[in-house]
């Protein structure tokens, strides 16, 4: 379980509007800034992490900006109704559109541009670049 929370399974809950907080660039010069709603697990932004500080390797610093603290449960498939909710499955960060996923600094605009386009295709939404 993450961080110090009341309840161990949480609603599923509605994903809408737009992110109000972390949807400017704060450490870095470059990011990947979210253009749709989804979940993001903790595989996905971890695959991102790879295909960026492959590339970066030490030339540059990378920051991630989310971080999945919401359960996802599931009810196992031959099982009946009822008998409380499912288990953890994985953990998920609900994303908004404008929120800032990766930002990275310390190389030049078009480099940087490739890198998270990269990052990009392992994510199940949409995003775009910003600098």
């Amino acid at each position: 379980m993450f961080g110090n929370k009341k309840y161990l399974k949480n609603f599923r809950g509605k994903n809408n509007g737009f992110s109000k907080n972390g949807n400017t660039l704060c450490y870095g010069d470059y990011g990947l800034r979210s253009i749709s709603w989804g979940n993001i697990n903790s595989n996905q932004i971890e695959s991102g992490r790879k295909v960026i500080s492959r590339n970066i390797k030490k030339s540059g610093k990378l920051w991630i900006r989310i971080f999945p603290d919401r359960s996802y449960t599931k009810k196992p498939v031959d099982v009946r109704m009822g008998n409380g909710k499912g288990d953890i499955i994985f953990y998920v960060f609900y994303i908004k559109p404008g929120k800032i996923i990766y930002e990275i600094k310390g190389l030049n605009k078009i480099f940087s541009l490739k890198i998270l386009k990269l990052a990009s295709f392992k994510l199940p939404l949409k995003t775009s670049f910003i600098y």
